[in-house]
């Protein structure tokens, strides 16, 4: 699909500025969680104390993304953007602030990763839907790359985290770092981004803009359901390993927290690795079969990670869980965007539902990982990946583009 309103360079650069955005999130997101060990050191907190910090991550994340839909219809993904790079880090800065406030800090921490999770998730579908127009504009498929510099963005990150753990550099002063890196590049970038009504067909330019019930109605689409069960699944299959993998290995297999940090690096890098394949084999075999097979890969990663007694195959079972969680979200928010008229409230929707994986995900973990060991908590997630592997031919591109 072309415009003339877009030139081909336009479109371009948008998309590289997309690229940005997406690396700068996970850039956020990975380097602080690459550090849970050291943070639950310094706060004195047990693994269910972590389960509520990460609750209170995810409850900001919500509590985003059930206003994003309205706000974009509001504001534009451009100013969304633009506000929650440029004000989300300071939340990150906080959780560190209350770091280092050790014991007596763990609210501070707790108000601060609540605030950066609510603007990371408005971001989340800022970026998405502009993704998905952009995608659109250049007539091929991205997604899964955007959502490949995303996991470039943690493998980023948890480097950043490895070094800084192997280092001993204080949380407080990684945090300022990456804060200030996320402000400055990503308002530089949204420069770039382009509005989303470029991609409105000329004819429905004076339609009526949908009104907030319009968009709450979309709750009640069986498609939007089930699309939202498979990136439930994946989501929750990605984001455990954001939020527990390195304490996982470090507990549960016995690896020093330097070596947790890199082997959460190499999840993420496996996730980079499938999502840019993943590109070809979507364009190939279409959704459907790229999902099931998805689905099947984390599983048997899943069942290596949580049942193998033997580090270095463990390590194996972590790539194939990486490679099998690499397409789901990104799969999910383009079907979702499929019917522009409906994409930013389908786009938030689903998003919504795979977020509740980070809401009741962090603390059904902690609390199954307090009574049986994270390692088997994580056979929670094993059943969600399972539903989402049913779901999958809800994801079915449209006959006629």
């Amino acid at each position: 699909m072309t415009t003339s309103a877009l030139t081909r360079a336009q479109a371009t650069t948008w998309r590289n500025a997309l690229f940005v955005i997406f690396a700068l999130c996970g850039l956020g997101m990975a380097s602080w969680m690459a550090r849970t060990p050291a943070v639950k050191d310094a706060l004195g907190a047990s693994t269910a104390d972590m389960g509520i910090l990460i609750l209170f991550l995810a409850s900001g994340s919500i509590a985003g993304l059930l206003v994003s839909s309205h706000a974009i219809a509001t504001f534009g993904t451009k100013p969304i953007m633009a506000w929650a790079l440029g004000l989300g880090p300071l939340g990150v800065i906080v959780a560190g602030f209350g770091v280092a406030l050790g014991t007596d800090g763990f609210w501070v921490v707790a108000a601060g990763l609540c605030f950066f999770g609510a603007a990371l998730s408005i971001a989340d579908v800022a970026m998405n839907l502009s993704g998905a127009i952009n995608e659109r504009m250049l007539g091929r498929t991205v997604m899964p790359i955007y959502h490949a510099f995303f996991s470039g963005g943690t493998m980023l990150g948890a480097g950043v985290g490895a070094l800084g753990e192997l280092l001993r550099v204080p949380i407080l002063t990684q945090a300022i770092v990456v804060a200030a890196i996320i402000v400055i590049a990503g308002v530089t970038s949204v420069r770039f981004v382009q509005h989303e009504s470029v991609g409105d067909d000329p004819a429905d330019a004076d339609e009526p803009k949908g009104t907030w019930r319009d968009r709450l109605s979309i709750w009640r689409d069986r498609r939007t359901l089930l699309i939202g069960v498979i990136v439930l699944g994946m989501a929750l299959a990605e984001g455990s390993a954001n939020d527990w993998l390195a304490l996982a290995m470090v507990e549960g297999h016995g690896v020093d927290r330097a070596s947790g940090a890199l082997i959460f690096g190499v999840f993420v890098t496996a996730m980079t690795v499938g999502r840019l394949a993943g590109v070809r084999l979507l364009d190939r075999f279409g959704r459907v079969p790229v999902l099931r097979g998805s689905a099947l890969l984390a599983i048997a990663g899943l069942l290596i990670v949580i049942f193998v007694p033997v580090p270095w195959i463990a390590v194996v079972g972590v790539v194939m869980w990486g490679l099998g969680s690499a397409l789901g979200f990104p799969t999910g928010m383009s079907a979702a965007a499929d019917d522009p008229r409906s994409a930013a409230a389908r786009v938030s929707a689903v998003a919504t539902i795979g977020y509740l994986a980070f809401l009741a995900g962090p603390l059904a973990i902690g609390f199954l990982g307090e009574q049986f060991g994270l390692l088997r908590a994580l056979l929670l997630v094993l059943v969600l990946v399972v539903a989402a592997g049913l779901a999958s031919p809800a994801a079915r591109e449209p006959r006629i583009r």
